[in-house]
């Protein structure tokens, strides 16, 4: 008579399709948004003139960023990071859609203009997040380190930043600033149908959750802001995160009044115009994709601190400097490729680092929260550096901010937590995560959590 030993069930087959599909949808959206961050600045400033103004565009567009993603975390969690990701890119799509509609009709006054891009930029908060969150399980299915899935994000997101710029200068110079905001929504329209209708059957549904006392009995239903706190409360236990999130937040204010205001008006001023921002920003994102690659294939074996930090100094204070020197453009792209390869290591680091903490069942809940506040000073960005270029010129901003660039993420690296960034590697994603068997034998949990330098 013989026997037969219940070995469980069969392990899923393994396959790339999540995988693609995730980082496909993200590499249309994020292509087209970085079209429009050349092409709507040069809008504003090309008929208005005004810093100041185009400031305010960039503050309208990431006020509601900020504010809706930290709210949207337990909606991700519930609903399910795909039904969000397509939902809010249909939305986005419409919004951006009719910005150059109504321009060339003729019946787009700038309080309008700002309409639109306050919903597009309130809508795609909770969409680029969604995406993120279906990293982990985009890895699990493809059977690969988490760590290696984040350094492929963020080859993605580099190649974005390299092929928007291009295009967008491109068009701009061509065509005019209409055509570029044209081009994204096309591409959240594009994103969109990747995330519903190419991702396998299943995927991104809502986070399953433990069964503890503090989710609630067994089938009952936790209520949101039940779901928000369980997220802040575990954010506030975590004294490396939320150090990271201090660093990242000032440093991305920086960069966003740079990218927003300081970069178009260098372009003007010294006469290279759009396709100067598109090159510069191609230099960058050149860099940056290999700087990625190599994080993809080694980030697991380097002592994150170290590289964190180097990458910074690489990737931080100097872009500021060779503008403020009125250097040469073989020069200032030089200094562009050198800083993108420094931060393409950034956002592959953070995201180990997330998901060595952060339990799967709470990713949108502190994913949500942690982007918000790492993003709070995007939006402060654009106003800060207009109105400070509109009181004393171009020259003084830039080297004040390198200047405060420079000391953030130097003097932040003497706090005592970041030892806690080698110390957790290896230990993977905590409670709701895969057995590390699932994912490979160098597994380090790892996924961008888009509030690195961009």
């Amino acid at each position: 008579m013989s026997t037969t030993v219940d070995r469980g069930p069969a392990p899923a087959p393994r396959t790339v399709r999540p995988l693609v599909g995730v980082f496909g949808a993200m590499a249309i959206s994020l292509t087209g948004t970085r079209v429009s961050a050349i092409a709507l600045p040069w809008f504003v400033l090309a008929t208005t003139g005004s810093a100041t103004m185009t400031g305010l565009v960039a503050f309208v567009e990431m006020t509601p960023y900020v504010l809706v993603k930290a709210l949207t975390g337990p909606m991700i969690d519930r609903l399910g990071p795909r039904v969000v990701s397509w939902t809010t890119d249909a939305v986005s799509a419409v919004a951006a859609g009719l910005i150059p509609l109504l321009h060339g009709v003729g019946a787009l006054p700038f309080w309008l203009l700002l309409v639109m891009v306050g919903v597009v930029g309130g809508v795609r908060g909770p969409g680029d997040l969604a995406k993120e969150v279906m990293v982990p399980e985009a890895a699990d299915r493809a059977r690969i380190p988490l760590e290696r899935a984040t350094g492929l994000a963020g080859v993605t997101e580099r190649l974005a930043s390299t092929v928007g710029p291009a295009v967008g200068g491109g068009l701009i110079a061509l065509l005019g600033p209409m055509a570029g905001l044209t081009v994204n929504a096309a591409a959240f329209a594009l994103g969109s149908l990747v995330i519903a209708f190419a991702l396998p059957a299943g995927m991104g549904r809502a986070a399953a959750a433990p069964e503890p006392a503090a989710e609630g009995a067994p089938g009952e239903k936790v209520g949101y802001w039940q779901m928000f706190r369980e997220g802040f409360t575990f954010l506030r236990s975590e004294p490396l995160m939320l150090t990271v999130i201090v660093m990242i937040g000032i440093t991305n204010l920086l960069d966003a009044g740079f990218m927003t205001v300081l970069i178009p008006l260098w372009a003007k001023e010294s006469g290279g115009g759009p396709a100067a921002i598109g090159l510069s920003g191609s230099a960058w994102g050149i860099a940056a994709v290999a700087g990625s690659l190599v994080a993809a294939a080694v980030a697991h074996r380097l002592p994150r601190r170290t590289v964190f930090f180097a990458g910074f100094l690489l990737c931080g204070a100097p872009r500021f400097l060779v503008l403020a020197l009125d250097a040469p453009m073989g020069v200032v792209l030089a200094v562009f490729a050198v800083g993108g390869f420094g931060a393409g290591f950034l956002n592959p680091i953070l995201g180990a680092i997330t998901f060595e903490r952060v339990p799967r069942h709470l990713l949108g809940r502190v994913g949500a929260l942690g982007d918000s506040l790492a993003w709070a000073g995007i939006p402060l960005g654009g106003l800060l550096a207009g109105s400070a270029a509109a009181l004393t010129g171009l020259l003084p901003v830039l080297l004040a901010f390198g200047g405060l660039y420079l000391a953030t993420t130097t003097l932040a690296g003497l706090r005592p937590e970041w030892r806690e960034m080698d110390r957790s590697r290896g230990r993977g994603a905590v409670a709701g995560s895969v057995p590390p068997s699932t994912v490979g034998a160098e597994s380090a949990a790892g996924e961008p959590v888009g509030s690195a330098a961009r």
